[in-house]
């Protein structure tokens, strides 16, 4: 039996021009407002033990569908069935008053969640402790930053173990080593066989921790499937509809967003000191000619003992639109092993044949710890660019020539 499921779903919202229109529309018996169709036609199911990642553009209806399957809004017409507790992250603060303490809050959220209150006083320190909120605990919540609501809203949430988990990007505001916890969190939540609702705007996250993806678009699901197959054609889409910044005007501010993850070094298990492209020879190289091999470098800085850890390198045309990615979560033929504090290494990657014709692009290299989902730092290398050729498109491929005369 499935744990979610969803059948003939749909969601109109009422537009109204004036806030009076709505009281004129009661007394008068006349429609003084327009429909707004969030969602039309949403049918699907999530079998027990999945992950459900879902994706879209903003305004395509991903928030709408969450707070139905929870419960906080009803739909205008279809089914919904949940068999098992639900917990939910939805909209910062969602389910806190304000005026209550921390504290109270856990017995408040916990309480709605179906939880007996002597449970509730067994998971109180537990709570508190992931939340890392013990000076803050005994203070309204509506003095709280962003980061401390939720914090202790996905604390609450997990350790009362539900049955289903719902997360709506409510991680992105949280800083870099609870992020880190809530990754470990998720993924033991999901080693548990238990089901898990998701929505990003990461396609990294959701198709590491997603087993199925919904693709909506405009409050219709334009594909359903394995998540890796659904993020790889949602990316093409947004990748043939976008309008990107020159790269030169995109890199600056993503190399000072690396520049900035790199400060959080007491979080991080390594740092990248430096990140070089060479000739497979070892020489530095700015140009690249087609259908050359490439070498590409990154020495790596570890700051904690026993670090495990992933790697990877990509080609970027732009700070948002990657050409190519290499990551050793998919690689078999690479031993990670374990590293000491204050060691220093080089990882590289020989990248064959280069495909690309013409155009200029970016090296990155990028840090992520042993689960492979949270990502400590990125470094760019210096502008590249293809060395002129003949030929037409962005591409050339290896390939020899036969004539056969009879």
């Amino acid at each position: 039996m499935p744990r979610v499921s969803v059948q003939g779903l749909n969601k109109d919202f009422k537009i109204y021009e004036r806030p009076q229109d709505r009281l004129f529309e009661i007394i008068l018996r006349k429609q003084r407002h327009q429909l707004y169709h969030v969602l039309s036609d949403i049918s699907f199911a999530v079998p027990d033990g999945k992950s459900l990642g879902i994706i879209g553009d903003n305004g395509a209806g991903k928030s709408t569908l969450l707070k139905l399957l929870v419960g906080t809004l009803q739909p205008t017409s279809g089914d919904i069935v949940i068999n098992g507790q639900v917990a939910a992250l939805l909209e910062l603060g969602a389910g806190f008053h304000p005026e209550f303490t921390g504290r109270k809050n856990i017995y408040l959220n916990a309480a709605l969640l179906g939880v007996p209150d002597d449970n509730i006083a067994e998971l109180e320190k537990d709570i508190i402790a992931f939340s890392e909120l013990d000076y803050f605990i005994d203070r309204p919540v509506k003095t709280y930053s962003s980061g401390m609501y939720v914090r202790l809203a996905f604390s609450i949430a997990t350790m009362v173990r539900p049955d289903i988990l719902v997360i709506d990007e409510a991680l992105s505001v949280g800083d870099m080593a609870f992020q880190k916890k809530c990754v470990q969190r998720m993924n033991e939540f999901r080693q548990q066989q238990k089901t898990m609702v998701f929505c990003s705007h990461s396609m990294f996250h959701v198709q590491e921790l997603c087993d199925i993806a919904i693709w909506l678009d405009k409050g219709k699901i334009q594909e359903i499937g394995d998540s890796d197959k659904v993020v790889g054609h949602y990316e093409d889409f947004c990748n043939n509809k976008k309008t990107y910044n020159s790269i030169r005007e995109d890199i600056p501010a993503e190399l000072r967003a690396a520049e900035e993850a790199s400060d959080a070094k007491d979080i991080q298990d390594c740092r990248i000191n430096s990140i070089a492209v060479k000739s497979p020879d070892g020489a530095e190289i700015s140009t690249i000619k087609p259908l050359s091999d490439v070498l590409l470098e990154m020495e790596v800085e570890v700051l904690v003992d026993n670090m495990e850890g992933h790697f990877g390198f990509a080609f970027m045309k732009s700070a948002e639109e990657p050409i190519a990615s290499f990551l050793t979560t998919n690689a078999d033929e690479i031993e990670l092993g374990s590293f000491s504090k204050g060691d220093v290494f080089r990882v590289s990657l020989l990248v064959e044949k280069i495909a690309m014709r013409v155009g200029e692009f970016y090296a990155l290299g990028g840090l992520a710890d042993k689960s492979g989902l949270l990502w400590y730092e990125t470094k760019f290398s210096k502008l590249l660019s293809m060395e002129p050729n003949k030929g037409v498109g962005p591409m050339i491929m290896k390939c020899a020539w036969k004539l056969d005369k009879e």
